[in-house]
């Protein structure tokens, strides 16, 4: 019942006939710039950088294996207990899926991760809320899930 619900959920944050309105070709390349910002920090082993997308705010929640973290500072010090170094990071890829608006300053981003690290490989998915906050797309919500 909780995946149909989920699957449910999806189709209508991103069919077209339920979002709120087309995402326009500049906020789409901003979004999938912050992502290469993201994908090229890590990459870097730059932990602060990467974390720079997100909204820096007590409200940030971040959903993971271990359920809901809240919080810039507290998603910032998880990421950096579970990938103390670069080599701990390994290379990161996303494959975005579908990028669409929910409302004028506000998407949705579904995606795939790659994290090819010494450690094995962790693959997943992601869904993202980006929202426009003074001008700049951030990351407001990030559940990640990984395979297996």
């Amino acid at each position: 019942m909780k995946t149909i619900f989920t699957v449910l959920l999806i189709f209508c944050l991103v069919h077209p006939a339920f979002a709120g309105e087309k995402i326009s070709e500049k906020d789409k390349n901003e979004i999938e710039a912050l992502l290469k910002k993201q994908v090229d920090a890590w990459n870097d082993g730059n932990i602060e950088k990467f974390m720079d997308t997100y909204w820096h705010s007590d409200k940030l929640v971040f959903v993971g294996s271990h359920g809901p973290t809240y919080g810039w500072q507290a998603t910032l010090d998880n990421y950096k207990k579970g990938y103390p170094d670069k080599k701990a990071m390994g290379h990161l890829d996303f494959k975005i899926f579908n990028i669409s608006k929910i409302d004028k300053n506000t998407a949705f981003v579904i995606g795939r991760f790659e994290l090819k690290r010494d450690a094995g490989e962790m693959n997943g998915y992601f869904t993202l809320v980006i929202q426009k906050i003074k001008g700049r797309w951030l990351i407001i919500s990030d559940h990640s899930s990984a395979e297996g």
